[in-house]
């Protein structure tokens, strides 16, 4: 007689749009994702990317559980190390901080998934007191060599209410299971008038257009990303959460990107 062990599902099914909370949506499409380099067999071998009927968002089927996550944060991408490409990285992160620079110049800075740490190192030379957030336990102890404070908790879980000038998520919202929850928790860290700049990959822009047409979408198969937004689902959702876009860019840090440059209102 044999017996089988069973084996937990890699996701937390979503049973409502976690944009909208509506049960209307469908699968739009089933990608393979074994060829991405933090791939792990327990977390499984596709992607379901679903699509809202009601407000037309992008997102997979479910999010990783306590312990696929723990999987997937097992290996970290070169780029995601503290100090990677440090010095071809500055004028980047220089670059997006100037973007802030016409309505915020001092204060702390809070960067939530600092991962390579460029931002909050060029941060502090313009002046701000730098702070970060990672999940990747080994990029925040580096962090703390430094003399930088950083945290290894999820942003709903840090208790600094309205200390902030400035949050930056940059390439974050999309790997949140719930990201209305994180941009109010960012909403409750900053300070009246606080500014939030946000990136992340444009699904409205023609280069994405494009590259579906020829099958060459990385995002597809993104196995950390959880969410593809357009320029319109995130301008309606920081307004949802109590913010202005001040400004809409091109982001230099990876394909395809958008870059947001919003206010808290209220």
């Amino acid at each position: 007689m044999t017996t089988s062990t069973a084996v937990a599902a890699p996701r937390i099914l979503y049973d409502a749009c976690p944009l909208c909370a509506s049960k209307n949506f469908d699968t739009l499409r089933t990608e393979d994702c074994t060829q991405h380099p933090l791939h792990h067999p327990v977390i499984g071998s596709v992607i379901n990317w679903m699509e809202c009927a009601e407000c037309e968002h992008i997102f997979t089927d479910g999010y990783f559980t306590d312990e696929s996550s723990r999987i997937v944060f097992s290996k970290t991408h070169n780029n995601q190390q503290l100090g990677y490409a440090m010095e071809s990285q500055r004028p980047i992160s220089a670059r997006m901080i100037e973007k802030v620079l016409p309505y915020v110049q001092s204060g702390h800075w809070l960067d939530i998934g600092f991962g390579d740490g460029s931002l909050l190192f060029t941060a502090h030379e313009y002046g701000f007191t730098p702070v970060g957030i990672d999940l990747r336990q080994e990029n925040v102890a580096q962090l703390k060599q430094l003399g930088i404070e950083a945290h290894a908790i999820n942003i709903t879980q840090l208790e600094h209410k309205e200390r902030y000038s400035v949050v930056s998520m940059a390439d974050v919202l999309e790997h949140m299971p719930y990201p209305k929850l994180g941009l109010a928790s960012a909403h409750k860290l900053m300070m009246k008038g606080g500014i939030a700049l946000i990136s992340m990959p444009n699904a409205e822009s023609m280069l994405w257009q494009a590259m579906d047409m020829s099958n060459a979408n990385p995002y597809w198969r993104e196995i950390e990303h959880f969410h593809n937004f357009g320029k319109s689902t995130l301008y309606k959702l920081l307004k949802e959460c109590g913010f202005e876009p001040l400004r809409y860019g091109v982001s230099e840090r990876y394909r395809v990107c958008m870059e947001i440059v919003a206010r808290k209102v209220n």
